[in-house]
């Protein structure tokens, strides 16, 4: 079986997973071309490196997933100060008992954490990394396995190209690989 086809079967028998399939070229070039100038609401830059590195891949999968999908194996967002330093971060669930006595961090909501003893020199932005996809491990030649979200906009790229509904209670994660 073909690496991809083996992807999309393992995708396939995860639970919350509505929909799997390869992304088109034109779609690709269509989200790349949304995602450079996306702001958070608050008007910081976002810097979805996760994503650039994603659709670098030679194989890029997008699932269309609920709310049964596992959680991610590590935050999907980060703010950043200066070049490298994480001033705050994302709480997974599980995770919230960690950071709920630490004198240090301030709550954005119920699922961020702002370090308020980091101050960087320059410009603060956020950073969602590119993150692991486990799963695919097992798929034989398959290297450089990311996986990542696009944004709303390039979210609804897609589903307005596949013809899926915009359904707020679904999401797209996209799971870009390379095959030796």
């Amino acid at each position: 079986m073909e690496p991809v086809n083996m992807a999309v079967e393992i995708i396939k028998g995860m639970p919350g997973t509505c929909m799997v399939f390869p992304l088109s070229e034109e779609v690709i070039k269509d989200i790349q071309r949304v995602e450079g100038g996306i702001r958070s609401q608050i008007g910081l830059d976002v810097v979805n490196e996760g994503l650039n590195q994603c659709l670098k891949r030679q194989h890029v999968i997008c699932v269309i997933k609920d709310s049964r999908f596992r959680p991610p194996p590590e935050p999907t967002v980060l703010m950043m100060g200066d070049k490298d330093m994480v001033i705050g971060t994302e709480v997974l669930a599980g995770q919230h008992s960690r950071y709920k006595d630490m004198e240090n961090v301030c709550w954005l909501g119920n699922d961020f954490v702002v370090f308020t003893d980091k101050v960087p020199r320059t410009k603060e932005y956020f950073l969602m990394p590119p993150v692991p996809f486990p799963e695919l491990e097992q798929v034989p030649g398959a290297r450089n396995i990311v996986s990542c979200s696009p944004s709303p906009l390039g979210d609804l790229i897609i589903k307005n190209h596949y013809n899926i509904k915009d359904d707020p209670k679904l999401a797209s994660i996209l799971v870009g690989f390379d095959t030796s």
